[in-house]
């Protein structure tokens, strides 16, 4: 027995999640902005909810925060630096704090570049990275509030370094646009131009409402491996060529 993660479309193209700990039954919902479709998922499961969990404060990663709190009587979890700014925060986490779910522990990594309060959840044992706006499939968030010296630290040098088949649960469903840009930056890449190849057939039915998608319409998780491979971010030499690969994706 171990985590079931169960995605969850939301908006138009977030991912919210349900992670359900199958020994107790026990659940948390990661990143979540919307109310309903997060009750509609908790009541087909059978889930119990114990706890809310925020990569960062921005809306479409928190709104049904307070909401979500209030319904299951539970509280909310997101980096400490973000009170007051993170909705219905109630307990702050730091670097290599640990947060259970049932039987299964995440420990915490602190990836500010994208906001100042970017945090991941790592849970060893399921070999699962939630990392929110931090580390997209072959791609990253846009750098808001950090420097592409913070970014260079949390990709490179903290996620970077976890294992090869840790999968990878991000923020958003981005990765069509995002590979296509990382066939453009290195057009030789075999790695790249498979992984394009794959992500243009699971998308090519997608359905035209994102609340409607289907397993099999969806990208992700990834793998550190296959980031390692593909993400011209993570692939960068150092934090200045980070930064410029980040400016031309902006624009691209």
């Amino acid at each position: 027995m171990g985590l079931r993660i169960e995605r969850i479309p939301t908006l138009g193209d977030n991912y919210t999640y349900l992670i359900v700990c199958e020994d107790t039954g026990e659940a948390g919902v990661v990143d979540a902005p919307e109310e309903q479709p997060v009750h509609d998922r908790v009541d087909a499961a059978g889930a119990k909810v114990v706890k809310v969990l925020s990569t960062h404060h921005h809306p479409d990663h928190s709104m049904a925060n307070p909401k979500l709190a209030e319904r299951y009587s539970v509280p909310v979890f997101g980096h400490a630096s973000d009170g007051g700014r993170l909705p219905g925060l109630t307990d702050g986490l730091e670097e290599g704090d640990t947060v259970s779910v049932g039987n299964q522990t995440a420990r915490i990594l602190f990836i500010p570049a994208h906001t100042k309060g970017d945090i991941a959840y790592v849970f060893d044992d399921a070999k699962a990275i939630f990392c929110g706006d931090t580390l997209f499939a072959a791609g990253c968030g846009r750098i808001f509030e950090g420097t592409p010296e913070m970014m260079y630290t949390a990709l490179v040098e903290k996620l970077g370094t976890l294992p090869d088949d840790y999968r990878v649960f991000c923020g958003h469903e981005y990765t069509e646009s995002n590979v296509a840009f990382a066939a453009h930056t290195e057009p030789d890449n075999a790695a790249v131009r498979k992984m394009h190849r794959r992500v243009q057939e699971i998308r090519k039915n997608a359905a035209a409402d994102w609340h409607d998608a289907t397993p099999t319409e969806m990208t992700i998780p990834t793998t550190i491996g296959d980031e390692r491979a593909t993400n011209p971010f993570m692939r960068a030499k150092d934090a200045a060529a980070l930064g410029q690969i980040r400016a031309e994706k902006d624009s691209f």
